[in-house]
C-alpha cells in the first residue's frame, strides 16, 4: 500500500494515530529554508564545472554533490504536484509512485512501485549514515510512506497534503513515524 496518514485542519496537520499537530510556521520555515537550499544547489551547480578532481574522497563528494542537484532538479519540477493514491503523473502522484519517477528519470533505475517492496531495496542504514539519495520510511498508521533523503535531515516526498514537498526528518511527526532507511546508490 502507499500514502501517509496525515490530515489537514485548517493552519495544522495532524496525524490520525494520536491527533498530533504541528503548526504552519514549522512548514513555512521548512519551505523557507528549501528555498535557500535550492538557490545554493543553482550556485553549486555552476562552481561544480570549475571544481578539480583532487583526490578519492573529492570525487566522493563531487558524486554527492551531483546526486543533490539532480534530486532538487527532479524536485523543483515536480514542486506542488498533488497527491493522488495510485497515481504515477503530473496529474497526481503517491509516495512510492514520485520515489520510482525519481530513480528512472534521474538515475535509470527501475525499482518497485509499492513502498513495501521499495523497503527491501538496498541496504539498510542507521539514520546517522543518511546520505543524498537514500530511501526514509515511515510507519504512519495502517500504510507506510518513502522519501528520498536530500541532506541537512530534509527529504522530498509526496504529501497526502500538500503534494510533491520538502521536509525535516526531525519535524515530530516524521521523527515519531521513522521506520528505516535503505541506501540503494553507492
Amino acid at each position: 500500500m502507499t500514502g501517509c496518514s496525515s490530515k489537514f485542519s485548517g493552519n495544522s496537520y495532524s496525524s490520525q494515530d494520536d491527533g498530533y499537530i504541528f503548526q504552519s510556521a514549522s512548514l513555512e520555515n521548512t519551505i523557507q529554508q528549501r528555498d535557500l537550499r535550492f538557490q545554493k544547489y543553482k550556485k553549486l551547480t555552476k562552481l561544480k564545472k570549475n571544481l578539480g578532481s583532487l583526490d578519492s574522497y573529492s570525487n566522493y563528494q563531487n558524486d554527492r554533490m551531483d546526486l543533490n542537484i539532480e534530486l532538487f532538479d527532479f524536485y523543483s519540477e515536480w514542486e506542488g504536484v498533488s497527491y493522488k493514491l495510485g497515481g504515477d503523473s503530473k496529474n497526481g502522484i503517491d509516495c512510492s509512485g514520485f520515489i520510482q519517477k525519481v530513480f528512472k528519470e534521474k538515475f535509470d533505475m527501475t525499482i518497485p512501485r509499492t513502498t513495501q517492496m521499495q523497503s527491501q531495496l538496498g541496504k539498510e542504514i542507521g539514520k546517522n549514515e543518511l546520505k543524498s539519495g537514500d530511501l526514509v520510511f515511515f510507519k504512519t498508521g495502517d500504510v507506510n510512506h518513502v522519501g528520498v533523503y536530500l541532506e541537512d535531515g530534509l527529504f522530498i516526498h509526496a504529501s497526502t497534503q500538500i503534494g510533491v514537498t520538502i521536509s525535516e526528518l526531525d519535524n515530530s511527526y516524521f521523527s515519531k513515524s521513522y521506520w528505516k532507511a535503505q541506501r540503494v546508490i553507492d
